[in-house]
């Protein structure tokens, strides 16, 4: 077996491995793997369980470890216990030689490490599994931080990646849970995500984006990234010292002037997610620092995933209806949002959002828009209503932007700056690009255009009484055959009677020509009769067999 095999091997007994300790039984026995690989000892959603995976993961991998980030988000497929396990999953490791960070920057730059910097630290400040850090000073005498990708990364995803899409692809033709929640579009969904996070060019364009929507921001900053070097598997931006957020302690909180801080902070993500369309896909506390001259840095750009207009006027009118406490129009929005899936119960869905909602409403100035969209998520997975990824993804944001917040002024309302900017929602919920509204021209010019000649076509046509109306409410052509397969067997099976009876009576005549002592004649229609209705029973259970298999591929196909 060659080398690349067995790497394959490794990683499919891996991953069936820990499919066995943690997945459902017909997750793996339904995929055809192996069904007598069953594991009784099953997660329930607790807690040392779900910590359990949690570490399974970070064993496999930088693949796994970021596959675990994502499905902290997905409160409608998880546990909660399994999400907030996930949430606290890191990708540490030991740091690769410098040796290799200095082949790599060489490499990617075009120049030695010596005349593309004054000074660059062997020492790298932070080490993940995707890439590590290292401070470093321009030749122009810049600050900065240089993030070099760890070597073969992108071919042990690569491989990773094809190892988990072989595997969704089986459990999602073979199993229930994959033909109800879709694994390989949710790996889909994952791989353009890991496929942005390895190429650092798209990071820069992200930090960029960033600086330009912050940019009105007195308290907010993010690091400014050096195009000259930079490339796809290097990184170079402005350096900012400062600590972590949720580190300042409340002696340090003390020197500062919070409210402005946190104003801003909410104000700039209600408008880039509901606005501008873009949200960080990995948002968590750590990724913002307070610098020493008391402003909010936004860090770790890798990661971020496009809002489409349409989910920014659903979560607009979502925020909307929970701040006014109407439980009827928060489920009416999400059942538009979502997709149903086999089972759903719209009258329970919406009685069980009426109830969220008016519980959440009473927490008055408590109330956290992102604590509730997550439990509106898991309770939408609960009911059988699949919502969009991007929901889920906002409202983790939301909750981590509330645990920020929080921490530096726990007296900060986020209901009360959800209304505060009630105004900006609005504007960002029905604002139109110059393209849409271009699109829109057009598409009003060419039904101006044309109204007049189909207003003629259809009163001609009523006129002449040559106006039809075709409803397509059934499947004719399929209803059609359906009814042939039936009348045949009927008619083989009336033919089948007659013969049977038809022997039956030919038994009572008296012949010399006798089988068994019994009428020749009759036996050998008994024996026709016999055969005619073994080949009707074949050709019944061959035919409902190959049916039920095509319907099964149609239904794969349409998930």
């Amino acid at each position: 077996m060659s080398t690349p095999s067995r790497a394959h091997a490794a990683r499919y007994a891996a991953l069936v491995r820990l499919l066995m300790r943690h997945g459902r039984p017909d997750l793996v026995s339904g995929a055809g793997l192996d069904e007598f690989m069953v594991d009784e000892d099953l997660p329930t959603g607790d807690t040392d369980k779900a910590l359990q995976l949690a570490d399974d993961l970070e064993a496999m991998g930088p693949t796994y470890v970021k596959l675990g980030q994502l499905l902290s988000t997905r409160f409608d497929l998880l546990p909660p216990a399994y999400t907030t396990a996930l949430t606290r999953l890191q990708d540490s490791v030991q740091p690769f030689p410098f040796d290799e960070v200095r082949e790599i920057v060489e490499a990617e730059l075009g120049a030695s490490l010596r005349h593309l910097f004054d000074s660059f630290e062997e020492t790298p400040v932070a080490a993940a599994s995707l890439g590590q850090v290292h401070r470093a000073r321009t030749r122009a005498g810049r600050e900065v931080v240089v993030k070099v990708q760890r070597p073969g990364i992108r071919e042990t995803v690569r491989d990773d990646m094809e190892v988990l899409e072989k595997l969704a692809n089986l459990a999602d033709s073979h199993t229930g849970a994959g033909r109800r929640f879709g694994f390989a579009r949710l790996l889909a969904q994952f791989r353009r995500s890991l496929a942005g996070e390895l190429d650092y060019t798209r990071e820069a364009r992200n930090l960029e984006r960033f600086r330009e929507l912050t940019a009105d921001y007195e308290h907010l900053v993010v690091p400014e990234p050096l195009r000259d070097l930079s490339t796809s598997k290097v990184l170079t931006m402005e350096y900012l010292e400062g600590r972590k957020v949720t580190e300042v302690g409340p002696l340090g909180l003390l020197d500062i002037d919070a409210r402005p801080l946190v104003e801003e902070l909410f104000a700039c993500y209600l408008r880039m997610i509901l606005d501008a369309g873009v949200l960080h896909a990995d948002p968590h506390p750590g990724n913002l620092l307070l610098t020493p001259d008391g402003r909010v840095a936004l860090l770790d750009l890798g990661m971020v995933a496009t809002v489409p207009p349409r989910i920014q006027t659903q979560v607009v009118k979502l925020l909307l209806a929970i701040s006014d406490g109407d439980g009827e129009e928060t489920a009416v929005v999400l059942a538009s949002m979502g997709h149903p899936l086999p089972g759903y119960d719209a009258a329970q869905f919406r009685e069980d959002v009426s109830h969220l909602v008016s519980s959440s409403v009473e927490l008055g100035g408590d109330l956290q828009a992102g604590s509730v969209l997550v439990e509106l998520s898991r309770l939408s997975g609960v009911h059988g209503l699949r919502p969009p990824a991007e929901m889920a993804m906002i409202g983790k944001a939301l909750l981590n932007l509330d645990q920020a917040t929080l921490h530096l002024d726990p007296t900060f309302s986020p209901a009360e700056a959800i209304r505060d900017n009630a105004s900006s929602i609005l504007r960002g919920g029905l604002s139109v690009s110059p393209g849409g509204i271009m699109a829109a021209a057009i598409e009003a010019k060419e039904f101006t255009a044309q109204l007049p000649r189909r207003a003629n076509r259809i009163l001609d046509a009523l006129a002449d009484g040559e106006l039809t109306v075709r409803v397509n409410a059934i499947d004719e052509e399929r209803l059609l055959t359906v009814l042939q397969r039936l009348a045949n067997r009927l008619t083989m099976g009336l033919v089948l009677a007659a013969i049977v009876v038809g022997a039956a009576l030919m038994m009572q005549v008296p012949t010399r020509s006798t089988i068994l002592g019994y009428p020749a004649i009759a036996m050998v229609f008994f024996l026709l009769a016999a055969l005619g209705g073994g080949t009707l029973v074949v050709w019944i259970v061959g035919t409902d067999r190959r049916i039920a298999r095509q319907a099964r591929r149609d239904r794969v196909e349409r998930g």
